[in-house]
């Protein structure tokens, strides 16, 4: 058995004993539907043709049993439907967990490959479809060949030479079917890579819905998804001529029969070699092989949509997560929070030019360093080593003297905390947005970091406070509400280890200045590293790192790194007079405020004056 048979059947083992059931009962509703016919031939033939004097009680009888029949057809069929759909969904749901979790696995350089609209597909569309085949897969395999071998004894009880010659259009009927489906299978895994498309550009477009409405670039983004939904269009016009061919085929083959049947059994008539109450039966029976061969194009379709989705659900399983526990990985314990890079290289890709070349940092526990230097200099990539969302490609990373790649993944992250500039804010309401930070913490806990992380305060002013729903990614809330909130979250989580990603970079100085405070709270007696675009937020940092080209090329205090009068101090002057011309401009438009009101007072009392004289 290959792999992939393997791993679909295993679904099937926990709900085998019911799944034995659901098979047992489809064979005996197909079993107990073959018995009709014979039924109808018994009344016709043996009935009626014996005399009409005893015949009405015969028939009631034989109606009788066949109500009896009907009903037990009825439990049967009822049952194997009801609870074989629950187990193609409970297979489903399975799959869709399995899938789920080693998403969650999977390391960043993957996602920094992907689509999340393309992977929703793969979770929802591509295992509905395989919800099915779990389910009418079987059933139907059982059903149909009940009825197939069952019409077979009876059909060559009564004439084995038209049997064999009906039964002859079986194999070409399956050689074509097969052939034809082929394209029929790439054209369905081709539609699903269309399909994940589409939902890649509606997940983008309504992400970013607010960008699309300041540019007015509606008509840009309906043009997009107008590609792509006429791609997805192409592609089932290919399915649609694949199953067509199919499905005409099959029929054509399905006339062929009933032609045989008709011409044959209508000589044999004639010939006096076989009666009409044989023929009637015959004919029914030729709709019990008709009928699986009438599905099968159904089926073939249904088979290759589910197999062409097992096939993408394989090939996201067989992808090995980047980043994984190495063996005998230990949990961190009694961190203090020291860390060590000890001539770390980095590279995003083999063959890629390096991001971070041969860096040797040094922190000690609980000190607050700061990381400075142009953009894609690497310092957001030397941060993200820390808790392994990329493993260095050379050297190695130390926390209180141990790799980290000998800690397991779980116990190294909860001992990091990260603050990044763009903050993702998950639907739901406040509370449990700070509570993702530790979900088992209390309701109490969380109110205390939010208080620590200055949020408290704009939180009671919500509409239901801690309760209130803050929308999608948190669209209800400013970019600086939500900065306080995932502040908060650190607060609660309460790691050894900080990384602040440039989180006040986007934020007004107000704002900033609420958050400096906090982040100046939550860094107090833990190892921090800060990425920094203002400078002038780290110049009490115990160390600055400059990073240039993936180098460390500087080291020291604010002091130290300016009277160096290297690139640090180019930065720093560059930065300065930016600063210092704002200031500049904001007192001349002070100034100009304040002359603006000077005059208007001046003309407010010449008018005070005209009105004293005018009433004198």
């Amino acid at each position: 058995m290959n792999p992939r048979t393997s791993k679909f059947l295993s679904y099937y083992k926990p709900y085998l004993r019911e799944f034995i059931m659901v098979m047992l009962c489809a064979g005996a509703a197909a079993g107990i539907s073959l018995l009709f016919p014979l039924a109808i031939r018994y009344i016709t033939k043996d009935v009626l043709e014996q005399g009409l004097g005893d015949a009405l009680p015969r028939i009631y009888r034989v109606a009788a049993l066949m109500l009896g029949l009907a009903l037990i057809e009825l439990a049967t069929k009822s049952f194997y439907d009801y609870r074989g759909h629950a187990i193609g969904a409970m297979m489903e749901r399975d799959m869709r967990n399995d899938l789920f979790a080693h998403l969650q696995r999977l390391a960043h350089r993957f996602y920094d490959r992907q689509r999340t609209g393309a992977l929703m597909s793969r979770i929802t569309y591509d295992l509905l479809m395989l919800a099915e085949l779990f389910h009418h897969g079987p059933e139907d395999l059982a059903t149909y060949i009940v009825r197939l071998i069952g019409a077979f004894v009876i059909l060559i009880h009564i004439d084995v030479r038209l049997t064999l010659a009906v039964f002859a259009f079986l194999p070409v009927m399956t050689i074509f079917a097969l052939v034809f489906t082929r394209r029929q299978r790439e054209a369905t895994r081709l539609n699903f890579q269309r399909i994940g498309d589409i939902n890649a550009q509606v997940e983008d477009t309504l992400s970013g819905i607010r960008t699309v409405k300041s540019f007015a670039n509606e008509p840009l983004e309906i043009a997009r998804f107008g590609v792509r939904n006429d791609a997805f269009l192409a592609s089932r016009k290919g399915i649609y001529l694949a199953e067509s061919i199919t499905y005409q085929g099959i029929e054509l083959f399905i006339r062929l029969i009933m032609i045989t049947v008709a011409v044959y059994g209508g000589a044999r008539i004639v010939g006096a070699s076989l009666d009409l109450a044989d023929l009637i039966t015959y004919l029914l029976y030729v709709a019990y092989v008709v009928e699986p061969i009438q599905r099968l194009a159904f089926i073939i379709g249904q088979y290759q949509e589910g197999l062409a989705g097992f096939d993408r659900f394989l090939d996201l399983l067989a992808l090995t997560p980047d980043i994984a526990d190495a063996p005998g990985a230990r949990e961190p314990s009694d961190v203090r929070g020291a860390l060590r890079f000890e001539r770390v290289t980095f590279r995003y890709a083999e063959g890629e030019e390096p991001v971070l070349r041969d860096v040797s940092l040094e922190v000690r526990a609980g000190e607050y360093v700061a990381l400075v230097g142009a953009s894609g200099v690497g310092k957001t990539t030397l941060c993200s080593l820390i808790p392994r969302f990329y493993d260095v490609s050379a050297g190695r990373i130390l926390l209180d003297g141990v790799d980290i790649r000998q800690l397991t993944v779980e116990g190294l992250r909860r001992q990091v905390g990260v603050v990044q500039q763009e903050v993702y804010m998950f639907a739901g309401t406040v509370l449990e947005n700070i509570l993702y930070g530790r979900p088992g913490a209390t309701r109490e806990e969380a109110i205390a970091a939010a208080r620590r992380a200055n949020a408290d305060g704009f939180i009671q002013r919500l509409p239901q406070g801690y309760d209130t729903d803050i929308g999608q990614r948190g669209s209800r809330l400013s970019t600086g509400q939500k900065q306080r909130l995932s502040i908060a979250r650190v607060f609660l989580k309460d790691p050894p280890v900080l990384i602040f990603d440039e989180a006040t970079s986007a934020l007004d100085y107000e704002s900033e200045r609420i958050i400096q405070e906090a982040l100046e709270e939550v860094a107090r007696g833990r190892t921090t590293l800060v990425i920094a675009h203002r400078l002038s937020t780290i110049r009490n940092a115990d160390e600055i790192a400059v990073i240039d080209a993936g180098l460390v090329v500087e080291r020291g205090t604010h002091d130290e790194l300016v009277q160096a009068d290297g690139l640090y101090a180019q930065l720093s002057r560059t930065q300065f007079a930016i600063a210092d011309s704002e200031i500049a401009e904001a007192l001349v438009d002070v100034e100009e405020v304040l002359d603006a009101v000077a005059a208007d007072a001046d003309a407010d009392a010449d008018d005070d004056d005209a009105v004293i004289v005018s009433t004198r």
